[in-house]
């Protein structure tokens, strides 16, 4: 079973995830987005909060991409947080843990601020390497 919740704080809002975010899920996660991408919903940066989730498919992390695209769009961003370990390898797998920032809990991808971090590079004094990726 798959549930998101939708919180709106001061810096921004937060998307918890609980249970497993495969195909027949996604669409939960989707129409959850919605919500922020709604015009003048524009409040700070976009947090999925990953430490309730249990599983994440090929279709979750589909769903994860085009929100991160659409808010991209805006010139706004997503971040990922408290992202459990099977999860974790999933997306150094998939190179996802070069797309997204991961912090280690909401608060502190939301105290980020809303700056877009789009090109990534190996050259560690670079605040996008792939070093700097996972804040803690």
């Amino acid at each position: 079973m798959f549930a998101v919740e939708v919180t709106q704080k001061e810096r921004g809002m937060v998307f918890t995830l609980r249970g497993e975010l495969d195909f027949d899920s996604m669409v939960q996660l989707e129409k959850a987005g919605e919500q922020v991408l709604e015009p003048g919903r524009d409040t700070g940066a976009v947090v999925a909060d990953c430490s309730a989730l249990a599983f994440c498919d090929s279709s979750g992390i589909g769903a994860l991409l085009r929100l991160r695209q659409r808010l991209a769009a805006q010139d706004r961003v997503l971040r990922l947080s408290g992202v459990p370990t099977q999860v974790a390898r999933l997306f150094a797998v998939t190179g996802l843990d070069q797309i997204f920032d991961v912090y280690t809990d909401a608060e502190r991808a939301l105290a980020a601020g809303t700056a877009r971090r789009d090109i990534v590079t190996d050259d560690p004094d670079s605040p996008a390497s792939s070093r700097e990726r996972q804040h803690s």
